[in-house]
This record gives C-alpha cells, sequence and structure tokens, in this order.
C-alpha cells in the first residue's frame, strides 16, 4: 500500500467505477465490497484512515444489548451475525471477551438472565458463548476490583473485542488486494457534475496542494459525521440529517480491572450503557451521550462527561480513579440519523440509511463499526443501479480480509494483530536487530512497527504512527509525547524528509497529546 502509486493513478486514471468519499469504517467498507466485485474503485479520506470517529469506538464488535432493551431485534439480528462473520474473516482482529454484568438489586437476576438469554438465542451458531448466572464469588474471581458491598452476584455474556484502527488499515489493505486503490490525505473540494448529474469529484492532494479531477460513473459519500458537508456541495442549503451525539471514553490503568472479562453497566443516569473494557493492557471506560452542534475531526471531551465517567466508575470499582489516574481521555461523535421526535441522542437507533440524491450522488451514515460490511453491501448494491454498473453478486460475507491466517494463534503476543504481516516486520528486525527495540517501556510496541507502518501502511504523520498504527496516544499520552522524536527520526528516513520536517511533526504531535491528557 503506497501513497505515491495511489497519486499517481489518481493523476493519470480516466473514469473510475466507484468513487468512495470517507476512509472511516463504512467508507472503507464500501471500497472493499466495491473491489473485491470487481469494479474501479478509488477511496479518498481528507485526513487519515479512522482519524474521525472510526478509531474513537468502545472497542468492540457486538450485537448492541442495550437495542435489544429498545425493541430493535432486527438491528441486534443483523449486528450480531456480522459480529460471527467478523470473527470468521478476521481472527487476527478479533477476539471473544466475556462481559460481566453485576447484581446489586434482587430483581436483576431474572431480568437480565433473561434478556442475555434472548441475545445468545438470536446469535444462533454465531454465538461466542452461552450466558449465565455466577454467584457472587464468581463474579468477584472474574472482575477482582469490582465493588464488593452489596453485590449478589452477576450474569455473563460474551460479545466481541477489537482494535478499530487497526481493522480499518486492514481494510485498506484489503481493498488494495483486490484492485482498489485508496489514498489518505486527499481532501474532496467540490463535485463534479455533467448534465445536473454528479459525475466525479474535485480532490486535492493536502501534502502538495495539487487539485485533481476525479471522474466516476458513481460518487459515494460515506463521510460518516460530515456527510451533510458533502450533501451541500451537491445541493446548497440542503436541510441536515444527521444528529451528532459526543461519546468520551478514558483510559485508565490496568491495575484498576485485572481481571479478564470486561463490566458493562446496563444503565446509567443519562440512560446509555456504560463499559469498562479491558484492552491493550488497559482499561478502557465509557461511554457518554452528549448532543452536540458542530462536528470536528478532534472533537474534545467536556468536563461535565470527564465527571460523569469518573463518577459512574467509582460506583462499580473499588478503587476510585482519580483525573491524574488517566493515562488519556478521547472523544468521538456518532453520525445518528435525525428523527421528527424530540427522543434523546441514547434512544435513538444506530440503523443506517441509504440516500440517493437527485444528482445520483449516494450518501450512506448511520450504523456502527460492527455493521460495516452490511452497509458496505448495501451503499454499493444502490451505486450499481446509480452508476449503471454491471451487476455482480457481493462476496464479503465470506471475504478474509488482509493478514488472515488459519493458525494465527501462533504468533502470539506483540504482532498478533497483524496476521501474517507480522513475518514481514520481523525480517525488518532481522535486517537491522536495533529496531527491535521497544520504542518506551510502558509501551508495547518497537521500532520496527513504525517502519513497517511508514514504508507499508501509508502512515505519513507522526501523528498516523503513534494514533491509529500503534494505539499509544491513547494507551498512554503523555508518554506517546515523549517518544515523538524517535519515531519522527524512523520516519522522516522512510519518507526521505528533513530534520525542519521532523521538529515541525513532533512539535504538532505534542500539541496534540497534550489535548488527551486531563492533568
Amino acid at each position: 500500500m503506497n501513497r505515491d502509486d495511489a497519486i499517481a493513478q489518481i493523476a493519470t486514471s480516466d473514469v473510475w467505477d466507484v468513487v468512495v468519499i470517507g476512509g472511516g469504517a463504512t467508507g472503507l467498507g464500501a471500497a472493499v465490497e466495491a473491489s473485491s466485485r470487481g469494479y474501479r474503485t478509488l477511496l479518498l479520506e481528507q485526513s487519515d484512515f479512522a482519524k474521525g470517529t472510526s478509531s474513537r469506538s468502545t472497542k468492540l464488535v457486538h450485537g448492541g444489548v442495550r437495542y435489544l432493551k429498545q425493541g430493535n431485534v432486527s438491528l441486534v439480528l443483523e449486528a450480531l451475525k456480522e459480529r460471527g462473520r467478523l470473527i470468521h474473516n478476521a481472527p487476527h482482529l478479533v477476539k471473544n471477551l466475556p462481559f460481566i454484568v453485576p447484581r446489586y438489586d434482587w430483581w436483576e437476576g431474572p431480568f437480565y438472565g433473561v434478556g442475555l438469554r434472548v441475545y445468545d438465542m438470536l446469535a444462533g451458531k454465531l454465538g461466542l458463548g452461552p450466558s449465565r448466572n455466577l454467584d457472587v464469588d464468581e463474579t468477584i474471581d472474574l472482575i477482582p476490583t469490582l465493588e464488593p458491598e452489596g453485590l449478589r452476584g452477576g450474569t455473563v455474556y460474551h460479545d466481541g473485542q477489537f482494535d478499530d484502527a487497526r481493522l480499518a488499515i486492514t481494510l485498506a489493505r484489503t481493498a488494495v488486494d483486490h484492485g482498489g486503490v485508496v489514498a489518505n490525505h486527499v481532501r474532496v473540494v467540490g463535485l463534479v457534475k455533467t448534465s445536473g448529474l454528479v459525475s466525479g469529484v474535485i480532490a486535492q492532494d493536502v501534502e502538495s496542494g495539487v487539485e485533481h479531477t476525479v471522474m466516476a460513473r458513481v460518487v459515494v459519500n460515506a463521510t460518516g459525521v460530515f456527510v451533510d458537508d458533502i450533501i451541500a456541495m451537491d445541493q446548497p442549503g440542503a436541510k441536515p440529517i444527521l444528529r451528532p451525539s459526543q461519546g468520551v471514553h478514558l483510559v485508565l490503568p490496568r491495575s484498576f480491572q485485572p481481571g479478564e472479562a470486561a463490566i458493562m453497566v446496563p444503565r446509567t443516569d443519562d440512560g446509555r450503557v456504560l463499559f469498562a473494557v479491558p484492552w491493550l493492557d488497559r482499561v478502557v471506560v465509557g461511554t457518554t451521550d452528549t448532543p452536540v452542534d458542530t462536528t470536528s475531526l478532534e472533537p474534545r471531551a467536556l468536563p461535565e462527561e470527564i465527571e460523569f465517567l469518573l463518577t459512574h466508575a467509582a460506583r462499580y470499582l473499588t478503587h476510585d480513579p482519580e483525573p491524574d489516574d488517566v493515562l488519556s481521555v478521547y472523544a468521538g461523535l456518532r453520525p445518528l440519523v435525525k428523527v421528527d421526535s424530540e427522543d434523546l441522542t441514547s434512544e435513538l437507533s444506530r440503523d443506517h440509511t441509504v440516500v440517493i440524491g437527485s444528482s445520483g450522488l449516494v450518501t450512506v451514515t448511520g450504523g456502527k463499526w460492527t455493521t460495516y460490511r452490511r452497509m458496505g453491501e448495501d451503499v454499493i448494491d444502490r451505486a450499481i443501479a446509480v452508476g449503471e454498473l454491471e451487476e455482480r453478486p457481493s462476496a464479503t460475507e465470506s471475504l478474509h480480509l488482509h493478514g488472515y491466517m488459519d493458525d494465527h494463534e501462533t504468533l502470539g503476543e506483540g504482532l498478533s494483530e497483524y496476521g501474517s504481516d507480522a513475518s514481514a516486520i520481523r525480517g525488518i528486525v532481522t535486517a537491522d536487530p536495533k529496531l527491535g527495540e521497544r520504542l518506551h517501556p510502558n509501551l508495547p510496541y518497537i521500532e520496527a512497527e513504525i517502519v513497517w507502518a511508514t514504508r507499508s501502511e501509508m502512515a505519513r504523520t507522526v501523528e498516523d504512527a503513534l494514533a491509529r498504527r500503534t494505539r499509544a496516544l491513547l494507551l498512554d499520552a503523555r508518554t506517546s509525547a515523549e517518544i515523538a522524536p524517535r519515531v519522527a527520526e524512523l520516519m522522516a528516513i522512510e519518507l526521505g524528509k528533513d530534520q525542519t520536517w521532523e521538529t515541525e511533526q513532533v512539535a504538532t504531535y505534542r500539541s496534540l497529546a497534550g489535548e488527551y491528557v486531563l492533568i
């Protein structure tokens, strides 16, 4: 996956079958769907793959227990099927994780026990394990730091866990494996129209400033919380279709929850589910639900959201977290589709929506990471009709993603999420053993991973490398700032950059990392 090659193809190609705008979960899913069907596919991302919402999730591949409570059985059923398919197609990226619902009131046992058995039933053969009730001792064994006062036991069920940004990079590489072209740091600044119909885009290479006219038989707007911006390019003054909502997560040291299971609190003060999830030797606590009026690539947590999470975590953990315990805080925006009622955003469905404009612009929004594949299938089905493309069936239900290995478990810890690419990273270390050294004792990454990210995964900035190719920014924002100079040095060698570039990159990244710490 080479950006220079991608830019060259953008500059010289005639007409693409499908141009996808947006390099998050939805856009990448659409690009894999289109390229795997054999269509000439180009994906353009204004910043980096998964820069926005798609790298800021709770790190779960799940059916959505709260949607079952809302009565949206069809959404839960679809998500559970997609969860099973993703584990089958990318076992190096998704794993089974037990969740504990603690019980502090007598009625919670039968209430949640029955609900989670329905959850198991809907998953069917794609289920990850049966739910069951636990006594107090069993519950504490699984969650040693769970607040014991008043505890009556718990209910365990199973869902999936993943690294969202790593899956995004894997999808980009999968699209390329099937003949697609993807390019990050390329912003769509306008639409091309022929006889009133969208026939392409004006794409600006953010690095060089050069603009390219890119022609396409069909254009797909898959820009997440920014879909209204692209729609406005097509129809100035169009009514927005989204009501964005902000979700915030805190990352804590693993000592706050050393067990191998996650905690799921079915209902908090604002009506959302709260999770405390072990992830990459840390604990992710989230999430909030705050309606917002503006969208940004770098949303910031509000003080009341941080206080909300600290307060709720303290209710369920024996060691109450304080602001100085937080290793990183991150916020993401959910692209919730507007409805006519005044319901709270926490009650809005995560069903996805495909909208066809009068000009032929195809917009897809809503949904969640778990259903990215189905969203991609649905939007490309519609795009085929709009672009009058030759109909070809979807193959993604059983399509192995890049890096797939039958024996992925033999990779062990460290490089397992790279799947079959792990051997190439080890090859970098063999060629230069110094690159096998850890970037920092508090982080799990070796220097060779930065070289690999730059050489083969289109990492173009220190932020790309530390926020999304690795997850250093989320695991420990302060520590990630410390290693920024070495990361810039490694990347400069690969990219042919000078000392001025390194200095600018370090300053820019450290400014960003400072926004991810509380104190």
